[in-house]
């Protein structure tokens, strides 16, 4: 009987086969679909020069995050990439869970409270040379806005000394948002069947040798926010009013 949850086997996902499927489906159908719905612009590539592995950290604010954000890839690391994803939204029925390993290569994630399972695998897979997605805010903004970070993508980059990539995904919220986002903005305007979106890199950061995992953390979170705020011309995206105190 197959294990849900954290339980969940996702290793037959890494395997040849599963690889080539996904492959396949990404470019044959997810990356021109997106792109065409979502008129995908990508800035920051030259960013992703380096050899790797990454550890990407971006907002989130739409169930299509993880489909925009591999298509704007390049090939060599979308095929290397593993996607860490809510244990408890995709790995608590089997044909989600097999669904969601299959397209996207996903591990499930406690994102309630720190696991040491799920730290361990993330860790594994970066030691074996797989880049890794986390929205680190623990799922979609409930209002469109950026929340405070969770430490795990700082504790990971310390550990491994994997390199990382800040991530801004502009508008993915306003693109059929009545049925991927959660914010009542992006739920409550007009259906788009079609918006442009974008995706921009930052630049790369590494946790120094003096810095402890909450500054590193900070320091990630700032770099978002810095994004965001260019990106978007909003220059109170990612403010909290505990900020000015």
């Amino acid at each position: 009987m197959t294990k849900l949850g954290l339980d969940y086997p996702t290793a037959w996902g890494r395997s040849f086969l599963a690889g080539l499927a996904r492959n396949l489906f990404h470019i044959s159908y997810m990356v021109p679909y997106v792109r065409h719905v979502g008129s995908l612009k990508v800035e920051g590539l030259e960013y992703l020069s380096g050899k790797g592995p990454f550890i990407f950290v971006a907002n989130h604010t739409s169930n299509l995050d993880t489909p925009i954000f591999i298509s704007a890839l390049p090939p060599r690391i979308r095929k290397r990439l593993v996607v860490a994803a809510a244990m408890d939204n995709f790995f608590m029925d089997k044909k989600k869970a097999r669904r969601t390993v299959i397209m996207f290569n996903a591990i499930p994630i406690d994102r309630h409270r720190v696991n040491r399972r799920s730290a361990e695998q993330a860790f594994d897979l970066i030691e074996a040379g797989w880049s890794l997605l986390l929205y680190p805010e623990g799922g979609r903004s409930p209002d469109g806005d950026l929340k405070a970070f969770k430490g795990g993508a700082a504790y990971l980059a310390e550990r491994t000394k994997a390199t990382v990539v800040p991530t801004y995904i502009h508008e993915a919220g306003l693109l059929q948002g009545s049925k991927w986002a959660k914010a009542p903005k992006f739920v409550n305007a007009p259906y788009q069947r079609r918006h442009p979106v974008s995706v921009t890199f930052g630049e790369p950061l590494i946790c120094g040798d003096e810095e402890n995992i909450r500054r590193f953390s900070v320091r990630i979170e700032d770099a978002v926010i810095g994004l965001g705020r260019r990106v978007s011309g909003n220059a109170e995206y990612g403010f909290r009013p505990d900020d000015a105190y």
